[in-house]
């Protein structure tokens, strides 16, 4: 597996991560299960993994994937040391909706129970604030984080579906390694707002969340006829496609696309291998 560097941290991760969203949110599959695609991705030379603490079907449900995620590498019987966990805090699923609590205590909370599902015995390795709530101000909501990061629950800072300027107040208060917003084909807008440039010039590790576009992974990918056709001559899947598209796109790009089967992930990992000329890149651009 091809490695990149995470921020300007020094540290080697695998240039293609596994997201770990659809193993915890409804209709996910037995636990067991699972747990094979995370050893398998683990097989694979993957290191990165992305989860969150509302990556779970409700409240009563919090920090689910947390714990299948440590569940699963304790049970590895391979070598775990260089694998980074990537968390986030600062959603909240009441009833299984999706809403933002930037409330100061609640992230405080959320961090040490985060801590604690990730296994308690080292700082959580990545610990991203999951989106801004226009109910606080960025300096009040990280403030625990910059305290956990002095006490040692946190290793690194990342932040998700901030904008340039968002960005820039948090790394006022702390070290910030990544940015984690939607970008697709079909959703561009990390172009449009400057954000990927600024993680190119910043050297932080930009991680594109819902790399399919949500519902298209399953039906409309193969509808699109610039990328159906690249599939096709390469002889690979249109999501492998899809995956060496956004890796075309900035050096600082590191796809976390989520897997709840074994077969989806060896399909994910195989993208490493699939390059893109410049104009094949434009076909699609022009495409969606």
């Amino acid at each position: 597996m091809e490695t990149k560097q995470l921020g300007k941290t020094g540290i080697s991760v695998s240039a293609i991560g596994l997201g770990g969203m659809p193993m915890s949110i409804s209709n996910r599959p037995d636990e067991s299960q699972s747990i094979e695609v995370i050893h398998r991705a683990l097989n694979l030379g993957i290191t990165f993994i992305d989860t969150a603490d509302s990556y779970c079907k409700d409240e009563s449900d919090k920090h689910h994937n947390e714990r299948l995620i440590y569940k699963a590498l304790s049970s590895y019987k391979g070598d775990i040391s260089q694998v980074i966990v990537a968390t986030k805090g600062g959603l909240m699923r009441p009833n299984g909706n999706w809403t933002t609590d930037g409330n100061p205590e609640h992230l405080r909370q959320t961090i040490q129970v985060s801590f604690e599902a990730l296994g308690g015995a080292k700082p959580i390795d990545v610990w991203q604030y999951h989106a801004p709530d226009p109910n606080y101000t960025i300096a009040e909501s990280l403030a625990p984080v910059k305290e956990a990061v002095e006490a040692g629950l946190i290793r690194f800072v990342g932040v998700s579906n901030f904008s340039v300027e968002q960005i820039k107040q948090a790394r006022d208060l702390v070290d910030i390694v990544s940015v984690q917003n939607q970008y697709s084909p079909w959703q561009r807008q990390p172009e449009k707002d400057g954000v990927l440039k600024y993680c190119e010039q910043q050297g932080l590790t930009f991680l594109p969340w819902s790399p399919f576009g949500g519902r298209r992974r399953h039906q409309d990918l193969q509808d699109i006829p610039a990328i159906a056709q690249l599939a096709k001559e390469k002889g690979v899947s249109v999501y492998n496609i899809v995956l060496a598209w956004l890796r075309s796109k900035s050096p600082a790009i590191l796809p976390i696309p989520g897997a709840s089967k074994v077969s989806s992930i060896e399909d994910s990992a195989q993208a490493i291998n699939v390059k893109l000329s410049d104009e094949e890149v434009q076909k699609i651009d022009q495409a969606t």
